[in-house]
């Protein structure tokens, strides 16, 4: 008894679920980048503002929190340590923005001398963070 012979089907690769799985990576990898590059600092009361508007510059963020205490980023400084601790970040050194978040607690006095100090430093611009008004 002679049997048909089946014919071989040739084999397939079939990517289409390689290709989801490689789009979900990258999806994930694109969302994660986007929350790892917001600079906020540390968690302070900002004041608001109507015409606040996001700055899209090489910044250095000093932050005063509602005792006054100051840090660089989220590093704590004293008034004396502020300028070196910014000149070590080496992001200023040809003209920079530092970015002020200044809880609204603080003295305006105690604002107005940080930024005395700041403007010290050679081509420097500063910005005072605020929080956008709410629609």
């Amino acid at each position: 008894m002679h049997l048909p012979e089946d014919p071989e089907v040739p084999v397939q690769i079939n990517i289409v679920p390689m290709i989801d799985v490689v789009f979900a990576v990258l999806a994930f990898f694109i969302l994660s980048s986007l929350f790892l590059t917001r600079s906020e600092g540390l968690p302070v009361a900002l004041p608001g503002a109507e015409t606040a508007e996001a700055q899209a510059q090489r910044q250095v963020v000093v932050t005063l929190n509602e005792s006054g205490e100051l840090f660089v980023g989220n590093r704590a400084v004293s008034d004396e340590q502020l300028l070196e601790a910014i000149q070590t970040l080496g992001t200023l050194s040809d003209g920079g923005l530092v970015v002020i978040r200044a809880d609204q607690s603080v003295s305006h006095g105690r604002v107005v001398a940080v930024m005395d100090r700041l403007r010290t430093l050679p081509g420097v611009q500063l910005a005072i963070a605020t929080e956008g008004s709410q629609p």
